[in-house]
Order: C-alpha cells, then structure tokens, then sequence
C-alpha cells in the first residue's frame, strides 16, 4: 500500500495549547509554508511574553491541581504509557503532518519518527519510579538525605529538523521527573508539537502540564528563558542561537540551560573500512539524509589517501542518483531544504567557499524538483583549507567537504575541530585503530561503521565545546530535569 497522502487533506492543529485547550493570542501572524512546494500549510500567531505568561500560570495552577511532583511515580508512569498509546494510535496522522510540514519523508515518519516519538515517551514512563535519592555515611544520630526534585515548570525549545522527536526527547524526561513543561518548537514547523500537546490531554495529562506556545525566538522564546517562574531550559539549535540563550539564562536567574548545538562531524575512513559500495552509500546518507539538514551530519569527509579516489566516485554517483521529490510522496529520495531562507544561506556559504580557493566536484546550486519547493545538489568541495569558511562554518545542508590523510594519526588528528565537537563517524575494521581514534576525536557522539542516526533512547545524546553541553536521553536526559538537595538531619538531638 501507497504512503503517498495529499497534504491539502490534513487538519491543521490552530493556536497556542495551553492549560490543555488550543488558545489564539497574539497579533502578529506568521504563515507556516510547506518545504516541499512553499504552499501555505497554516498560520500561527507570535505569542510573545502574553502567551509565555498564560503558559506559565496554567502550569503553575495544573501541578498544585493534580500534584504531578507528588503523586505516586507509577501514576505517572501510567499516564505517559497512556499518552505513547495515543500517539500510536494516531500514527498515521502525526506521520503525515510531520512530512507535509518538515523536510522529513514520509516513509521515514511513518516508521521513524513516530514510532521513536512514542517509543521515548514510553522509555522515560519506565524512569518514573527509578529516580533514587541517597544516604550517605555520618555520624550516629545524623542522616545526611540526598534527593532528587523536579524544578517544578521547566523551559524547552526544538528545532525544525526534527520536530516531533526532538521535542520528545524534552517533554518525555520533564514530564516523568515530575516537572510542567512550557515548549517552543520553530516557527517554521510548529504543527506536530501542537498536536502532540492535543492528543496528550485527550490520553489522561492533566490539562496544563503540557503547554506548547508560537512565535519566534526572539520573542516567544526569549520570553520562555526570561520568565522567573521557570528554572530550567533545555535547546536545541544553532550554536549562535545557544550562545545567546545561554547569555539570557545568565541574566534571568542564573537558570540552568542544556545545550544540543552545531556540529561539522568529521567521517574518518581508514582503507581498511570494507566494502567499498556499503562504505559509500553510508557516508553518503550521512551528509544528504534530511537534505544535510542534521547537526550530526558527517560534513567532513577525511579519508585515507589510497581508498579515496574510489570512494568519492562512489558517492558522485550515489548523489547524482537521488530523486528530489515531495516528502508526502513515497519514491522521494532527496528532501527539500526547510526554507528559502535556508537555501540561501547555503548558496551563499559555498560561493564563499569556492571564492576562497576551494574546488567543486559536484553540485553546488539549486536543482530542480518536481515541485516548487527550495532543493539544494549534493555538492562535494575539496580543497578546503582550515582557513575556509566552508571548514569553519556549518552548511545545514547537502554540502561534503573532503580531506585527504596517509597514516592513521595523521586522519585522527585531522578530524579534530577547533569550534565544534558534537558527533563523528569512523570506518575501519583494525579494532585497535578504531578505538584510537575514539578515544582520540573530541566528540560526544561516535558512530563506528555506520552514519549518525537518531540515538537509541539509553544513548546520551550531546556535544563538547561549541556543540553544547548536557544529554538529551539516557539516564542523563531524565537527570537534566532533577535538581539535587541535600539535607543533614540531626535525629538524636
């Protein structure tokens, strides 16, 4: 059966959900266009600090309510289980408007994202009754108690290129720790978070613990880091955006921020890394996958001298045979970029690149879909020095850099990044040279043998230096939501 689906037959979710009802608030419209064809999908309203504020007083009043921080854990758990149930249950909708309103494909929202989406929802659910304090050792007659609290409201704003399941890997651990949540997706793809919000009071969230608000990041998600009610943030997004966050969170409070930021991931590929058609459908999928619209995207190819040759005419002809085409239609193999704004960007970069002395393989321009939409070539550029802005600054799209190597520690050391340190992946098979190279790159993310993929929900997802710092899933991803008191209790006085 198809997966194929018409856009124009979708609901769209409209206005801010707060205190578990959709709202309208705020003056100032912004129309949400598809990627695949710039067609109108809907419009939201910029909520600013008013819907910030609303936001914040339905949480307040929704965990004195319902005494989500204090009720039993597997309370809760039952309610999120309820709420992955929901979401499954409505698969195919959620499926549908991740990719008519992303640049994700449907056949990867159908059984990616949303199946990941419910399934983070369920694993934190499981946390719910295993957040453990502690007793440590003192003096007879004294009990030194360490426990672990929720911060009570907590802050949360995803990016556009993953909607649904980077917002989960935010709203599922808060949630479960015991927190409310005031979210902010991208103005660009704010529908599926709505949604989500929606079909989480319809399973059983008391209303008000899950609140989704509109607009930009200027001004509603400003407003969220500002307010003084909330006290954690957690973001994920460009590295200039975090620095300013984090700026902000500094002069509101000095709350706690988790970083998930930028990345220029290097795909290190020692000769000895297999076959050469696995090899290179892998690295390529790793910088086109999402129209390179991926912070762990392996943007730097470093591969060693005598396998190189071959493998980049191997991935020439992987790029050349992808199909760009509409995310709502099965056979697309190449998505569109998320905006023209971003196409742009990505235009500008490489003509940057190429002025400063870099070389082009392939690509390089916009290229033509079947629809209206803004699709970028893959494009392969050599040549780039350490100096070049195509080395120092994230393309956000279907943009390879390559980078020769003869010995090992050489291709180690050239995978290094002065800004960035978010994700790498390494090809190779002598064990002892894939473990060196681990333990050499300066990275929060490792793949080996295989492109970066969206982590297993136990696997902490988080960068080094200009990439952030904090985890998203894992045990570390339920922790970012938990503040430690300790408390000394002198019981023989």
């Amino acid at each position: 059966m198809s997966l194929d689906f018409d856009p124009n037959s979708l609901a769209i979710p409209q206005g801010h959900h707060i205190g578990g009802r959709f709202v309208a608030m705020g003056s100032e419209e912004i129309a949400v266009l598809r990627p695949s064809d710039h067609q109108l999908l809907g419009v939201i309203t910029d909520g600013g600090e008013a819907a910030v504020d609303a936001a914040v007083d339905a949480a307040r009043a929704a965990l004195a309510a319902s005494g989500w921080n204090r009720i039993a854990p597997l309370q809760r758990a039952r309610v999120l289980h309820a709420f992955a149930n929901a979401v499954e249950a409505d698969a195919t909708y959620l499926a549908q408007l991740e990719a008519a309103s992303s640049s994700r494909l449907i056949k990867l929202t159908t059984v990616v994202d949303v199946i990941r989406t419910a399934g983070v929802i369920r694993y934190y659910a499981e946390f719910c009754d295993k957040i453990e304090g502690t007793i440590t050792a003192t003096e007879n007659g004294v009990m030194s108690l360490i426990r672990q609290e929720p911060y009570g409201i907590v802050g949360a704003i995803a990016p556009w290129n993953f909607p649904m399941i980077t917002a989960a890997w935010k709203f599922a651990p808060a949630l479960a720790a015991g927190n409310a949540v005031v979210m902010k997706t991208s103005e660009l793809t704010p529908h599926t978070l709505l949604a989500l919000a929606e079909i989480a009071t319809r399973a059983g969230l008391p209303a008000g613990l899950f609140n989704v608000v509109n607009g930009y990041g200027t001004t509603t998600g400003a407003a969220i880091v500002r307010h003084p009610a909330i006290g954690k943030i957690s973001f994920t997004g460009s590295t200039a955006t975090g620095a300013a966050i984090m700026t902000l969170a500094a002069q509101s409070g000095i709350k706690p921020v988790t970083l998930e930021l930028g990345g220029k991931s290097p795909a290190l590929v020692f000769d000895d890394h297999g076959d050469l058609a696995a090899t290179a459908a892998k690295v390529t999928t790793g910088f086109t996958g999402n129209a390179g619209q991926v912070c762990t995207a392996g943007s730097r190819l470093i591969v060693q001298r005598r396998t190189a040759d071959a493998l980049l005419e191997a991935i020439e002809k992987n790029c050349l045979a992808l199909r760009p085409g509409a995310t709502w239609e099965e056979a697309t193999t190449f998505a569109p970029i998320i905006s023209e704004k971003q196409v742009m960007r990505i235009e500008s970069l490489v003509e940057k690149t190429l002025d400063e002395g870099a070389s082009l393989r392939i690509g390089g321009q916009r290229m033509e879909g079947r629809n209206a939409g803004a699709y970028f070539a893959p494009t392969i550029l050599e040549g780039v020095s350490e100096q070049n802005t195509g080395f120092r600054e994230e393309f956000f799209g279907p943009v390879l850099i390559v980078d020769r190597f003869d010995d090992p520690e050489e291709g180690i050391a050239k995978a290094a990044h002065p800004t960035y340190g978010l994700a790498a992946n390494v090809y190779g098979r002598d064990l002892k040279q894939v473990l060196a190279a681990v333990e050499g790159i300066e990275a929060g993310m490792i793949w080996v043998n295989q492109p970066g993929r969206a982590p297993e929900f136990a696997f902490p997802a988080g960068g080094f230096k200009g990439s952030g710092f904090g985890k998203d899933m894992g045990r570390a991803g339920i922790e970012a939501f938990l503040r430690q008191k300790a408390a000394w209790i002198n019981y023989a006085a």
